[in-house]
């Protein structure tokens, strides 16, 4: 069998330009039939243009109870579109779609790699789907990876179920989606489009790309129907679920009663949060409804675990048992913010968080984690915002910003420079706001391996002896602190009788970027600040030659600035840098490097001392 459609030399020339791989087609075609049936073909043909693009030969078919999947045929061809061979379902193998992870869910993938010698070659995928889910449309997304290119890809819908079907397309500055049809029987396309290279610290391109989403006004999910025409509707749906997972049983009260809560409403939130935290460990539960309803709290009581939205479901219960309202917050978790539209209700989101208002204001609360701090969320849920669900309504709430002056690395250095080129530190190490959270997996390490990661990360000294103490994770203030006291060797040079040394000794030197010619903005996608004061006392017989020059610079991306104060027989050098979090023009690559490149050299100051 021959197929001139799949032939390499079918593909425009514009295609192949950096292209791993190219989409020949990617179709879905969706029927929906009711409120609880939705049909789908899925058509996936995929070149494989080199070894750069077999991870694309990897074919996974998520399925459930709710999701069947039936009808699968695969064909792969040669570079001239000649048929290669055939498979079918009995040529996959079925796992559990978390299989190796501690958790509990009926979600399963069909899995088949294609293995090739030679490319370009070419897998054709088709296969139906028949769902009773229709809470969940599938999205239209224009962005499949780096390094590859799309001939050809379409969404269509046919509605027959007399519900008002919704529509959200999305196009930017990259590209538009052409839009054929009514409201209810359309479809989407959007094709030939080149591979996007890669480009360092530039945004996830999901976000610059065009895309579409649909939602029902009238839906089920896990058999259980819905309405999310509004956020108010879907508000009251939302707490239907929650409610029978809500119960304050006699157990639950004497479990709050037993915390003898005193002090002010925020000293009681965080009392019962500690204790939920040094009660439960996290496992994600996601059978039937369970994917989206929390266990019973109940439950969580009895076994001390629970995934992120039986945990926070029985905070919220252990809260209402001591009389504090609260909120349970879906939220999309990710280190590109995903907003929830406020104009196009639907349902969304991958992790839930809890919301207690105060007339101090909002307390927000991550319960998943035994050693994040009370009222303080993650770098991963900043910035955006969450569906709050109430009794009666649902409503769209912004979580608290990211601010850079408060993602603080304080650094109190003591440096001796020895006669013969060593240096001798002990220094005291502050992290705080989302530095807190970054540095978190220091605290899951082994003393060895906190010591290996410091090493590892600041592999330009050449350690002698290291010792970490005093390590401590300060729950109510956010701060992760320890002292970090070393020696190094040839850490300074001699010039004759003289000496020169490096001014800060921490080079966190990761920054690399070409001025090329850009396609992409430039992302910075956490602000922080460093402060870093660093004492250097010098041999009895030496002096400071003149002190280094002051330096500051002040750009659109941060600031930087290090001076450098003689106090007697000790140099004091004061560094600060602050990097400014934003989303910046292609072309102002030039100006980002430059600025970066800046600070790094006057980090790089050399300070002299002569033999007196």
């Amino acid at each position: 069998m021959f197929s001139q459609n799949y032939g390499i030399t079918n593909i425009p020339a514009e295609l192949l330009k950096n292209a791993d791989v190219v989409y020949r087609n990617y179709e879905q075609k969706s029927v929906v039939n009711s409120v609880s049936q939705v049909d789908t073909h899925f058509t996936k043909v995929v070149t494989i243009m080199n070894k750069a693009g077999d991870d694309y030969a990897a074919l996974k078919i998520p399925y459930d109870k709710t999701n069947k999947v039936s009808d699968i045929k695969v064909r792969t061809f040669d570079a001239l579109g000649r048929l290669s061979k055939t498979y079918s379902k009995k040529d996959f193998s079925d796992y559990s779609a978390t299989e190796g992870f501690e958790l509990y869910t009926e979600a399963r993938i069909l899995y088949l790699k294609i293995i090739s010698t030679t490319y370009p070659y070419t897998i054709e995928l088709n296969y139906d789907e028949e769902s009773s889910d229709t809470a969940f449309l599938n999205p239209f997304f224009t962005f499949y990876g780096y390094n590859v290119a799309i001939e050809n890809s379409s969404y269509s819908f046919e509605n027959k179920s007399g519900i008002k079907l919704r529509s959200n397309i999305k196009n930017t500055d990259y590209g538009k989606i052409t839009l054929q049809g009514d409201d209810n029987n359309f479809s989407l396309s959007y094709n030939k489009i080149p591979a996007i290279v890669e480009e360092k610290y530039a945004p996830n391109p999901i976000t610059l790309m065009p895309r579409a989403e649909f939602a029902l006004d009238n839906f089920t999910l896990k058999g259980k129907r819905g309405d999310m025409s509004n956020w108010q509707n879907f508000g009251k749906w939302y707490n239907e679920l929650l409610e029978p997972a809500s119960k304050i049983t006699p157990e639950i009260q004497q479990e709050v009663n037993s915390l003898n809560l005193k002090g002010t409403t925020e000293e009681k939130i965080k009392t019962i949060y500690q204790y939920m935290q040094n009660k439960t460990r996290y496992v994600f539960v996601a059978l039937g409804i369970g994917g989206w309803q929390p266990m019973l709290a109940e439950d969580v009581r009895k076994k001390s675990y629970g995934d992120c939205k039986a945990l926070t479901n029985y905070m919220r219960v252990l809260l209402k048992a001591a009389g504090i309202p609260s909120y349970y917050s879906v939220i999309y978790m990710d280190e590109t913010p995903k907003l929830f539209d406020k104009d196009f209700p639907r349902m969304d989101g991958n992790h839930v968080i809890l919301c207690v208002p105060t007339e101090n204001g909002n307390i927000w609360l991550e319960n998943t984690s035994q050693r994040i701090a009370y009222n303080h969320l993650s770098y991963r849920t900043t910035d955006r915002n969450v569906v709050m669900v109430k009794e009666n309504t649902a409503e769209i709430v912004d979580t608290p910003k990211s601010i850079t002056e408060n993602n603080k690395e304080v650094l109190r250095i003591k440096a001796n420079i020895s006669a013969d080129n060593n240096l001798d530190v002990t220094s005291r190490f502050s992290y705080s706001g989302g530095l807190y959270d970054m540095s978190m997996p220091i605290l899951s390490l082994t003393p060895i391996e906190q010591k290996d990661a410091l090493k590892h990360r600041y592999d330009n000294l050449q350690f002698s002896n290291i010792d970490i103490q005093n390590l401590v994770n300060d729950r109510d203030k956010a701060i992760i602190n320890f002292d970090f006291n070393f020696k190094a060797a040839n850490y300074s040079k001699s010039l004759g009788s003289d000496i020169y040394f490096r001014a800060i000794p921490f080079i966190d030197s990761d920054f690399y970027l070409e001025d090329s010619e850009r396609k992409l903005p430039i992302e910075i996608p956490f602000g922080f600040t460093d402060d870093y004061e660093i004492e250097y006392t010098i041999p009895d017989n030496y002096k400071f030659a003149e002190n280094p020059t002051p330096a500051k610079i002040d750009s659109e991306f941060g600031s930087f600035s290090m001076e450098f104060i003689n106090q007697d027989k000790k140099l004091l050098v004061k560094r600060k840098f602050m990097l400014k979090k934003g989303v910046f023009p292609a072309d102002k690559i030039s100006d980002y490097i430059k600025f970066r490149k800046q600070a790094n050299k006057i980090d790089h100051t050399k300070i002299l001392i002569t033999k007196i």
